[in-house]
């Protein structure tokens, strides 16, 4: 949730992050109101309860024929005390949902717009120049035995699929060598649960506008998580961290499951839009004043695998219109995928300031006061590196050379033949 304070006193900055987002500005009059009516009647319950105090201790020490009078009073004040007690529950329940549904203020710089309104701000590596007619992910990974979509449809239905033989050796290897690097940076390694709570799910802010691309169990009432974003922000849910260890950083390994709702005809061929993935995922939680610079420094961890692994990317500034719901600033790497002559995600990094944190009540101290804390994100890799992998390394007789970093999960192979 955005601050309320930071709501009251510039909420013309709100109103500009909504319209940068294509969002309704007038929803932030609207949270104002409902904040001037709940401290309002919060404010006429305590002087109501205080009043009740006062005419029942007035009773003790009354005369006796006083009394009846006092305890009439006392009667109407007890009745309406629950009914502002009343109130107050209602208007702290619309108050909330009005906050929920405000998005983090976008961060200063970045770019306003919608999906295709991005700025790009440097590429990375040269895309590679055929003398043969590029194939497709899907072409070339059945060649050489490591994706089988057909059976995944099968078993599963459209959007699944199976890795197997070197598909599955190269996705354990890109895992390891994430891992790797996260810990030698400092991170924790982790492997969270996938199945999480209602609160969880929704303190981190999937719950609004993307809760149709979330798997939910009805019987249990618990989620099917599309990153590991969700559990390790909530690892620390209602805690107060020590200062003196931030930035905590963690790595979170995790199967992923979208729905993809609203995807019809979009990459419906290979493994770039499916519905179960894995993903290395990056965490960390640091001091607010800190989070522009931590966010930088996520970036170059992504950057700094691409590169290891030579995979030719962009880097975009995401536009406002295109942010999640929790995200103030997002970068994105775009790795080349020759056979659609486009770049495509790869990897995000987002900045949520202290909006994931407010909601799931994580807090440090400075100088004896309570502090709401920031969280950020980053995708270190994921399943849809294998596409840009296998595409970019293509021979023109259906091999694929191995980039070094993953020869020894290969059995130490240069090329990959085909079967």
């Amino acid at each position: 949730m955005i601050d309320l304070k930071l709501l009251r006193d510039d909420p013309d900055l709100v109103r500009a992050s909504q319209r940068a987002r294509g969002e309704d500005p007038g929803l932030v009059d609207t949270l104002l109101a409902a904040d001037e009516r709940r401290r309002a009647v919060v404010s006429a319950a305590d002087n109501l309860r205080a009043e009740s105090n006062a005419a029942s201790k007035a009773i003790q020490s009354a005369a006796k024929d006083d009394r009846p009078a006092l305890i009439e009073r006392a009667g109407a004040l007890k009745t309406a005390v629950k009914e502002a007690e009343v109130e107050q529950g209602e208007a702290e329940a619309e108050l909330r949902r009005l906050h929920l549904a405000v998005p983090n203020v976008i961060e200063e710089g970045a770019p306003p717009g919608g999906e295709d309104d991005y700025v790009v701000i440097e590429h990375v590596g040269e895309p590679p120049v055929f003398d043969f007619e590029p194939k497709d992910h899907l072409d070339i990974g059945e060649g050489i035995g490591a994706i089988d979509m057909g059976r995944g449809a099968k078993v599963s239905g459209a959007r699944f699929f199976y890795l197997k033989g070197v598909g599955a050796q190269l996705e354990f290897g890109l895992w390891q060598l994430a891992m790797a690097q996260a810990a030698e940076a400092g991170f924790t390694p982790m492997i969270p649960p996938v199945l999480v709570k209602p609160e969880s799910m929704e303190g981190t802010g999937f719950l609004g506008a993307h809760s149709a691309e979330i798997y939910h169990l009805e019987e249990d009432d618990l989620y099917l998580v599309g990153t590991s974003e969700v559990p390790l922000a909530a690892y620390h849910r209602d805690e107060t961290l020590d200062a003196a260890t931030l930035p905590l950083r963690y790595a979170g390994f995790s199967a992923c499951f979208r729905r993809e709702a609203g995807s019809y005809g979009k990459d419906t061929k290979g493994i770039i839009r499916v519905h179960q993935f894995h993903k290395v995922e990056m965490f960390s939680f640091c001091p607010p004043e800190l989070a522009h610079e931590e966010h930088l420094r996520l970036l170059g961890w992504e950057k700094q695998l691409m590169v290891a692994l030579g995979i030719p990317f962009r880097v975009i500034d995401v536009a406002a219109g295109d942010l999640g719901t929790s995200a103030a600033r997002k970068y994105d790497c775009e790795g080349w995928v020759p056979s659609q002559g486009k770049y495509r995600e790869l990897t995000s990094t987002s900045n949520c300031t202290t909006f994931q944190a407010r909601r799931l009540n994580i807090r440090t101290k400075v100088d004896g006061q309570s502090q709401t804390i920031a969280t950020l994100n980053g995708t270190l890799v994921t399943t849809r590196w294998l596409v840009a992998l296998l595409e970019n390394n293509q021979q023109a007789d259906g091999s694929v050379r191995v980039p070094a970093p993953l020869r020894p999960y290969v059995g130490g192979r240069e090329v990959i033949e085909p079967l």
